[in-house]
């Protein structure tokens, strides 16, 4: 795994898995309405055909990193693979409602089997003068796949069915598991000869599981209580794991390493104020600005194509530049972009959209690559798996509050009326609101992304130091 032809080979044997993963989530968006269409179902339980997906990521997100620890991260990498292709095969084959809501959820498992071991496999191969470019060029892949998947997505819906997106996904996938097993040699587990925290794994799971389903049903009040008997149980969840031995989730990460904890939190911070804004913009375009979905589509592609052009590029800057300054950078465009959104109307010009789009993109390519290499190299290796499960929560986590926050909103401004042209005054209101809610939590979280600690303190790498020296600043 020293050479460059091997490193590269690692690189796209990664990068093709997180293209195909997103393809598959952003096209399966754009066909639930004929998926709904064909089951009869509610708009609730088309609802959990997204929110089953995100369940069964978040909950193993952070086993799955610590088992990846333990017995190889190839070798869950590998299962991942294999249970992805499995559960797409057996989607497009579901008979009801029921079976496609169970089949994503398992979906959703096997993406956290990718999604963790993938970034932690990165970090093992690649020193840490060329990981921020490593890191770069896997997160452009999963942008390239965001950006085809609604495009793809659509024209399959249209011609073959919406069934036709996992049938041809399916064998994609299975070339893949071939492409691993036969081309991605070694194996990297440095916490082998641990055992995996399960009474911490289902403290943990139920605790994430109450939080997302809770957020899911804000504003009543089994939502509330299902949030506060999440927070209870994170907290129950902590104490336990200060008392076994080998934690599913080392809190010493938290309590002793500032890099760490700001840097996770300015990920959560992110993507809780810029996620909801594409679903936002397309319900503008669409209801407001009277635009086709295809056009709609078409107009939104320069965020994700911009983003996927750029980020291999700050990943590799931030190799040599303080991931702090580009990652605040990259925030500070993104506050910028949302700020000019709240002042949106129904005369606004496309160009207009379109220029603020550039710029939210500009700013998520010099944020998402530069954060996750500053993540990954604020701990040992032991603690990679485990780093990368904890990021990938923190960037489920702000998905989920961001899409709560307009459900919220919403709900106040709307309340059970469908989006029509007596309700426009009241969407436009709660997109405003919205807008307003998270230009005041991003400008937050540059000062937050500011306050955090350096990763190029020396030339020496991280994997090389002790673990309390490669934790980073000590707060």
């Amino acid at each position: 795994m020293n050479t460059p032809l091997n490193k590269h080979l690692v690189q796209v044997i990664l990068a093709l898995p997180a293209f195909l993963v997103a393809f598959m989530v952003s096209a399966v968006n754009i066909a639930l309405p004929s998926i709904g269409k064909d089951f009869a179902m509610s708009a609730v339980m088309l609802n959990w055909v997204a929110t089953a997906y995100l369940l069964g990521t978040a909950i193993f997100l952070l086993p799955i990193g610590r088992i990846a620890d333990i017995h190889g991260r190839k070798k869950i990498f590998i299962l991942g693979l294999i249970l992805f292709t499995l559960t797409t095969g057996l989607i497009a084959l579901a008979p009801n409602a029921a079976t496609l809501v169970i089949l994503r959820f398992f979906q959703g498992a096997s993406c956290s089997m990718l999604a963790g071991p993938s970034i932690a496999i990165i970090t093992s191969v690649f020193s840490s003068r060329e990981r921020g470019q490593a890191l770069g060029i896997n997160i452009a892949a999963i942008y390239l796949g965001l950006s085809f998947g609604p495009f793809i997505g659509g024209l399959l819906t249209g011609h073959l069915g919406w069934r036709s997106i996992f049938t041809l996904t399916a064998p994609l996938g299975a070339v893949l598991v071939y492409l691993t097993c036969t081309r991605l040699s070694g194996e990297w587990a440095d916490a082998r000869g641990e055992t995996l925290d399960y009474i911490g794994s289902v403290l943990y799971g139920l605790a994430l599981v109450a939080f997302i389903y809770g957020l899911s049903l804000v504003p009543s009040a089994a939502g509330l209580w299902l949030i506060c008997g999440a927070a209870a149980g994170f907290v129950v969840f902590v104490r336990w794991e200060q008392k076994t031995k080998y934690p599913v989730f080392d809190v010493n990460l938290f309590k002793k390493n500032r890099l760490f904890v700001f840097s996770n939190l300015t990920a959560m911070i992110h993507y809780c104020a810029s996620f909801a804004l594409i679903f936002l913009l397309s319900l503008y375009l669409q209801y407001i600005k009277g635009l086709t979905p295809q056009t709609a589509g078409s107009i939104m592609l320069a965020y994700p194509v911009l983003m996927a052009l750029l980020t291999p590029s700050a990943g590799r800057l931030s190799d040599r530049i303080e991931p702090r300054l580009l990652v605040s950078t990259g925030m500070a465009l993104t506050t910028l972009g949302i700020f000019g959104l709240i002042f949106l109307n129904e005369n606004t010009s496309l160009i207009t959209i379109i220029c603020i789009l550039i710029l939210m993109g500009m700013g998520y390519a010099l944020f998402s690559s530069p954060n996750s290499n500053a993540v990954m190299s604020s701990v040992g290796r032991k603690h990679y798996g485990v780093a990368s499960g904890v990021l990938s929560t923190m960037r489920l986590t702000g998905q989920m509050i961001s899409m709560a926050t307009v459900l919220v909103l919403f709900s106040l401004y709307i309340g059970d009326e469908p989006i029509a042209v007596h309700t426009y005054p009241a969407f436009m209101k709660s997109m405003h609101t919205t807008f307003i809610i998270f230009t005041i939590l991003c400008t937050a979280g540059v000062f937050i992304s500011l306050s955090r600690g350096e990763i190029h303190r020396d030339t020496r790498n991280t994997e090389d130091l002790p673990e309390e020296q490669a934790m980073g600043p000590v707060s």
